[in-house]
């Protein structure tokens, strides 16, 4: 079936849909099935395309290195395929057992996984931590001595994790250290006007 109209025969071309046939006069051609269709039809699933995964890539993960294969496009999915490419992968000398371990927080009991998100590094013991263990309090530092606070939450005082950390910093980023002079602990009284 062509398209067109009586004056410009080649311009557009029907939906190959058979409940639609509107001429379209931007068709889009499906690249899964190759037919073409207009602009409601041309998604995979509103005209049921026979090929709507052409560019779909199928892993296979390996339990033994945790390794990710690439199927190969041409793959039917039995298992006796996936079978045979999970032994290709372990002659290939490529599944390495030590590569399944991922690292896990620091704290002693806790097995969360540390991810690009939920890493924080204790900048007294440069140690790494999950988010819920990243204060001094919440881990044992054998970085910098504890302050008083940091070792009243530990013993069970109740106080929230970021008075700790605030209770650590000493006041080192709030004020300038004073290097004994005179006029720096005076207060400057003169005021100018223009």
């Amino acid at each position: 079936m062509g398209g067109g109209t009586e004056a410009f025969p080649d311009l557009g071309k029907h939906c190959q849909l058979s409940d639609c046939k509107q001429l379209d006069f931007l068709p889009f051609k499906c690249d899964g099935c190759h037919k073409v269709f207009c602009v409601e039809h041309r998604s995979y699933k509103s005209h049921d395309c026979t090929n709507p995964d052409h560019n779909s890539r199928k892993v296979l993960v390996c339990e033994t290195c945790s390794s990710s294969i690439e199927i190969p496009r041409n793959s039917k999915g039995g298992e006796a395929e996936m079978e045979l490419i999970l032994k290709q992968h372990e002659k290939s000398g490529d599944c390495d057992p030590k590569k399944k371990k991922k690292p896990t927080c620091g704290v002693r009991r806790c097995k969360e996984i540390l991810t690009f998100s939920n890493t924080s590094t204790c900048k007294s013991c440069h140690i790494n931590f999950c988010l819920k263990h990243r204060f001094q309090s919440d881990h044992v530092c054998n970085g910098n001595r504890m302050p008083a606070v940091a070792a009243a939450a530990r013993a069970g005082g109740g106080v929230r994790p970021f008075l700790v950390a605030l209770a650590s910093r000493n006041g080192q980023d709030c004020v300038k250290k004073s290097n004994g002079s005179a006029s720096a602990s005076k207060p400057s009284t003169s005021v100018k006007a223009y």
